[in-house]
């Protein structure tokens, strides 16, 4: 049902039909990777997190997690992830296919500056087996940025 919203959310931007639907999952980084043909980094990862009594969300690249330091001196708050129920009730998605798309006007979202490596990555669509593919403006614009926040460490990798 979420990926029904998503593509409504983007038909504003005639983006609708771009929304890439899979038979094999795409819920996690590694599966979205595969499934896609990309490098992991490339896969835009929403981290929903708790907000006072709400949620916020951080998309970040795909090789990268949360530095609790920045996070906290960035927001003022630690930084908590929701709960899979708390993820669907606050945004609307499940977890695996939570996105910066059709979110209740309360839901804050934050771009990470690890996704600027990139001329385009894949966000998932409200599915844990959707994505599309878009430049940084078109994800600057359709999910309603508050702004970039520099949030994250890069994971090495051996």
């Amino acid at each position: 049902m979420s990926v029904e919203a998503v593509k409504e959310y983007l038909a504003r931007w005639k983006r609708d039909g771009d929304i890439i639907e899979l038979p094999q999952s795409t819920a996690t980084v590694t599966e979205a990777a595969r499934s896609l043909g990309v490098e992991g980094a490339r896969i835009a990862k929403s981290i929903s997190l708790k907000k006072g009594g709400g949620a916020m969300l951080v998309v970040t690249a795909g090789d990268t997690k949360v530095d609790n330091r920045k996070f906290k001196e960035r927001f003022g708050i630690k930084a908590s992830m929701l709960s899979a129920d708390e993820a669907l009730r606050f945004t609307g998605h499940a977890v695996g296919g939570v996105c910066p798309f059709a979110l209740p006007e309360d839901v804050e979202v934050y771009l990470d500056l690890s996704l600027k490596r990139f001329a385009s990555v894949f966000p998932a669509c409200g599915s844990g087996n959707s994505a599309i593919e878009l430049g940084m403006d078109e994800l600057n614009e359709y999910s309603n940025n508050r702004g970039w926040v520099d949030v994250c460490k890069e994971v090495l990798r051996d």
